[in-house]
């Protein structure tokens, strides 16, 4: 059970770790046994309390017992106090426990089980923060997906970055997991991409073709005449029409699929360019056409017959999702005979579970959000555990520069890409920023904090603080400082020691829990309040020019705390400079 702290930035997990709450757990039921026993329903409950000076840890079990054992919860709450002295409670782990308010039991970690936490810390390096709940499973997490019809967008990005940092979080949880990209290159969508680089192309073989005006207002485009009303605008398909062009290649112009071939080639590697730049390796990619190729497709549809969940009217195909659920049903097949993108997803989603994956990521964006569930529940209506699909949806991400939303490209197109947004800020700024916020929170990307250089940008916030203790660190080796010899820690003991230990004593339960909920926002919040709490321990306590001992003490903690932010910061995918 992991207590929660209402933060400046949000929902963090922090003091108290998961075993020191189990141990107590064992403890009070051990009491509460003596006691007369609990209800077979009892939960017992821990939570953070709100002033640091009630203590680490409260429990409400004396209230939540009071009508079971027919006494008062303050009665209670003495009783199981004097029953947790009496077994005793072990002190290198709980200091004490109160009773305060109708019958609240509030606990302190003892300082030697904190100096053994900040010890185990420095020890495990570039390891602490790791943890084991997936050892030995399998995880894939699917995310950008896009298909290869223009560059990545700021939209895709957030997408990219979401779905990479689920990754990087599960495998620190043990997990061992594969980042997949699934894309379709032979629909509507791809045709039309052909057809507009087939236009560019023949403007290239007869620079006096005549032309036509296409798109509304400032995006209005001046087009060769053959270009598909509908078609993609971007400068891009003029490079690439160029591009085909000018490698003198003879192309049959009746041979539409070379077009597109050609655009699909130059952008998927202008995407893996993108993602490379990100940080972000896909392990594989996942070909929608397959799933027609091997006729899983016409089969699920057959399955669905079969089990009275699939019917013909109006010329369509329609899945019967008013079996689950829904007030209507929906269309499978179109009329035209062309399925609607549900029944791919529901072969895609049945494979990815026969290939034996344990946890199944999706990370979408918020236009999928009332089709998703027929997938999930399509998938469970042929007999697989679709319990293993988690789907992520993300809200859409708006630029905005001096309170303002605003479009960066200078391209004749609807969209910034993701390239323009990191040409702008730089890597680490665009990834932390689309990770600051829950991903059901739509996201304003302010261009002008992304840019400042001061403690209200919180990536710059983070980063500066990791490069001011290696700062710190080099001015002690500088002067000679001993940094080899093991610290006193016991010489620990201003209160903003003891708060900053017990905040670094929380990176394995936020990387957890982001991991288990799908939610990196907690680590980068987390994060945060790291740095917050280290700047308060270095306006109170001085390190250099103190006495060699105490020096020596704050180093390790000053190193410990440099220790969190990297190993934090890497999991997001963001560098934690030694200088600035």
């Amino acid at each position: 059970m992991a207590n929660e702290l209402r933060g400046t930035f949000g929902s963090i997990f922090i003091a108290v770790p998961v075993l020191m709450q189990a141990y107590l757990h064992r403890q009070i039921l051990l009491v509460l046994e003596e006691m007369g026993g609990v209800p077979s329903d009892f939960m017992l409950e821990f939570q953070q309390p709100g002033n640091p000076e009630h203590g680490d840890l409260a429990c409400n079990a004396a209230m939540q017992l009071a009508r079971h054992l027919k006494r008062g919860p303050k009665q209670i709450a003495d009783a199981i106090k004097s029953g947790l002295e009496t077994l005793p409670l072990d002190s290198n782990k709980i200091s004490s426990v109160e009773v305060a308010g109708p019958g609240f039991l509030n606990f302190r970690i003892s300082n030697a089980y904190l100096f053994d936490s900040l010890s185990d810390i420095l020890s495990a390096g570039l390891a602490y923060g790791q943890t084991h709940s997936g050892d030995g499973k399998r995880a894939l997490v699917e995310f950008v997906s896009a298909n290869p019809t223009g560059p990545l967008t700021v939209g895709h990005g957030r997408n990219a970055v979401l779905g990479d940092t689920i990754a990087r979080l599960l495998q620190w949880t043990g997990y061992k997991v594969e980042r997949e990209y699934y894309f379709n290159d032979a629909g509507r969508q791809m045709r039309v991409l052909g057809e507009s680089v087939k236009a560019r192309f023949m403007a290239e073989l007869d620079p006096k073709i005549a032309t036509k005006m296409i798109g509304e207002g400032e995006e209005k485009v001046e087009v060769p005449v053959p270009f598909p009303e509908d078609g993609y605008l971007g400068d891009y398909i003029a490079e690439i029409a160029k591009e085909l062009f000018d490698s003198g290649e003879t192309v049959d112009l009746d041979d539409t699929d070379r077009f597109k071939r050609a655009a699909e080639q130059k952008i998927f590697a202008e995407i893996g360019a993108t993602l490379t730049r990100m940080g972000i390796h896909m392990d594989s990619y996942f070909n929608e056409r397959s799933l027609y190729d091997s006729g899983q497709i016409w089969q699920i549809i057959e399955r669905f017959r079969e089990k009275e969940l699939a019917y013909d009217k109006d010329g369509a195909i329609w899945l019967k999702t008013t079996a689950f659920g829904k007030e209507a049903d929906t269309v499978l097949v179109k009329s035209t005979g062309e399925p609607t993108y549900r029944l791919p997803d529901i072969g895609y989603h049945i494979d990815k579970i026969e290939r034996g994956y344990d946890r199944i990521v999706d990370v979408f964006g918020a236009d999928h959000i009332a089709t998703f569930p027929d997938v999930v529940e399509g998938v469970r209506a042929l007999g697989y555990d679709a319990d293993r699909i988690e789907v992520i949806i993300y809200q859409f991400v708006t630029l905005v520069r001096s309170g303002q939303a605003v479009k960066m490209s200078t391209r004749k197109a609807t969209y910034v890409t993701l390239d323009e947004l990191m040409d702008e800020v730089g890597e680490d700024v665009t990834r932390f920023f689309f990770l600051m916020r829950s991903p059901n929170t739509h996201l304003e990307f302010d261009l002008d904090l992304a840019k400042e250089a001061s403690d209200t940008n919180p990536v710059f916030y983070l980063q500066y603080a990791h490069a001011r203790i290696q700062s710190i660190l080099r001015k002690a080796d500088d002067i000679g400082m001993d940094r080899k010899s093991p610290a006193d820690l016991s010489l620990l003991s201003h209160q903003t020691e003891i708060a900053l230990i017990k905040m670094l004593m929380g990176l394995p339960e936020n990387i957890s829990k982001a991991a288990e909920l799908g939610e990196p926002h907690r680590l980068a919040n987390y994060l945060r309040e790291v740095a917050v709490a280290f700047t308060q321990f270095y306006g109170s306590c001085r390190i250099i020019g103190e006495a060699e001992n105490v020096a020596g003490a704050r180093m390790a903690l000053a190193s410990a705390t440099a220790q969190v932010l990297k190993n934090g910061l890497s999991v997001l995918g963001i560098s934690a400079p030694d200088r600035m």
